[in-house]
């Protein structure tokens, strides 16, 4: 386990306590989009959910704010490395858009312009790129951009073109992997010793720090009684139904609260991923079903 102090920004709790400060989260955005007068007009949301109707996926978006432009940005650190990136950046775009229209609003041109970031310590499309914005653009005619107002930029902190983006920003991208206390901040980067600053605040906290143990052991209890149950093995025989609508229990809150992957889920809970993956599929097929009617389905079909 790792202590507050030895977390970077990086790691999702700490980029949320740090980022939940409007002072971080418009330096942070001010170094990304290389603009000094981006002011922020309402503070800043983490872990926002968005869901377009009760039976379908909702979305949690990790800092969610608006400029004084009603520009609208969701700004999240995602270490792990999943292949669905993109698509999964396409599916919170629209959900993200679907919230920003009233009933009664005639023209979609009242759509606010929006700004997906995600930032990785990977690269996942492979050029060496620290930064990777993309916009609708036309096949026939790549300059021609579909102005719709939409913007997904991915960032790595580990690309290797440094001539061809900003000194803040590879600076800003590096300390997201070396948020310790003594790292050295030149000078000239004011809005990178701002989220510093607020970093170190945070560490410091007493009563942040009580939050980060109690996260901690809300963990440590789930992965527990994920092993309790019995099913550590993953597909054994003669799984009983209790056991079944607990897992199914423990997962959905995984799954649909904490928006983990089958991966992470199968990790924490010492579970098979074979196994989560079916409950997870099942989940996301029949959301609304009870966890008792899903224990049916998964136990009939592995009779």
């Amino acid at each position: 386990m790792k202590t507050l102090n030895e977390l970077t920004l990086l790691d999702k709790f700490l980029f949320d306590e740090v980022m939940d400060i409007p002072e971080a989260h418009e330096a942070a955005l001010r170094i990304i989009l290389g603009d000094e007068n981006l002011r922020l007009l309402t503070p800043s949301q983490t872990e926002k959910e968005l869901r377009t109707a009760p039976w379908l996926r909702s979305i949690r978006l990790d800092v969610y704010s608006m400029d004084e432009n009603l520009r609208i940005y969701n700004t999240e650190a995602q270490k792990t490395r999943k292949p669905d990136l993109p698509r999964r950046s396409r599916f919170y775009q629209s959900v993200m858009d679907s919230s920003l229209l009233k009933s009664g609003d005639e023209s979609f041109n009242l759509l606010n312009d929006t700004f997906n970031i995600i930032i990785t310590p990977f690269d996942l499309f492979g050029e060496g790129r620290y930064c990777y914005t993309f916009h609708a653009r036309c096949d026939e005619n790549p300059s021609l951009v579909l102005e719709d107002g939409a913007t997904r930029i991915f960032l790595n902190t580990r690309g290797t073109n440094r001539n061809e983006i900003s000194e803040e920003l590879i600076q800003f991208l590096e300390y997201m992997e070396q948020s310790t206390l003594d790292v050295d901040i030149p000078d000239t980067n004011g809005n990178l010793i701002k989220i510093h600053n607020h970093v170190r605040q945070v560490k410091a906290s007493e009563e942040i720090g009580v939050k980060f143990m109690q996260r901690w052991e809300e963990e440590a209890m789930w992965k527990r009684e994920g092993r309790e149950a019995g099913l550590a093995a993953g597909l054994a025989e003669g799984l009983n139904k209790g056991q079944t609508i607990n897992q199914i229990s423990i997962i959905r809150f995984q799954l649909l609260s904490k928006q983990m992957t089958p991966v992470q889920i199968s990790d924490i809970l010492g579970l098979s991923l074979a196994f989560v993956q079916q409950i997870c599929d099942l989940l996301t097929t029949h959301p609304q079903e009870p966890d008792e009617k899903l224990a049916d389905y998964f136990l009939s079909k592995n009779k």
